[in-house]
């Protein structure tokens, strides 16, 4: 089922298989280090310290994010240069404001700045610690809402540049994920769906 179709979809099963098939698109490689990430517990990340958070991101976080060895070489040199310049208890400041800003800001989670991430970035952070709140926005998911052709916003996605996205723009997308979220659990009953997984399921409709 393409995305137009699910997306007026009023059948679980059809978001739940879809939910399923992002997993395809994972490559083997990175197949664990996924598994890894999307139960991530948000508790763990909080109270690890500033070297530990450091680790977590180069080692952890970079890589699920930046799976081309050329973008993670790239953005991790820039955050590589908190631990030459001895500026770890500044990227451990960057932690506590992660964990102490108001979770329906969109726009406050997203300027939150880690030196190597984008809006992309930022937000692929904010959906594993917080799902419920936060989704993943990139160029996939753009291009997959562009295919919804009855989306409210559509016209808002066509102004948007894919591949440079705005804290405007990722405000824009995080809101239509919350919404659907909101809107698959009033339908079918339940809270399991979250703005993380409306994102995997566009990452899997991208084509």
């Amino acid at each position: 089922m393409d995305i137009n179709k699910l997306w007026v979809s009023g059948t679980e099963s059809d978001w739940s298989a879809m939910l399923d098939s992002y997993w395809n698109y994972v490559k083997p490689d990175n197949m664990q280090l996924e598994k890894d990430m999307d139960v991530l517990n948000p508790d763990y990340v909080k109270k690890l310290d500033a070297q530990g958070w450091y680790d977590f991101l180069l080692n952890k976080y970079f890589r699920w994010k930046y799976t081309a060895p050329n973008r993670y070489a790239t953005t991790t040199n820039y955050l590589k240069k908190y631990c030459e310049n001895g500026r770890l208890h500044v990227l451990n400041q960057i932690k506590d404001c992660l964990f102490s800003f108001d979770k329906e800001n969109i726009e406050a989670g997203l300027s939150i700045k880690i030196s190597g991430l984008g809006v992309a970035g930022r937000s692929g952070l904010l959906s594993l610690l917080f799902p419920k709140h936060f989704g993943t926005v990139d160029q996939f998911v753009v291009k997959a809402l562009l295919n919804v052709t009855r989306l409210p916003e559509r016209n808002l996605l066509t102004s948007m540049n894919p591949n440079g996205l705005t804290i405007k723009d990722g405000v824009i997308l995080i809101q239509i994920m919350r919404q659907k979220s909101t809107e698959l659990n009033n339908k079918f009953k339940t809270d399991s769906w979250t703005p993380r997984k409306i994102d995997q399921i566009l990452w899997a409709c991208r084509d």
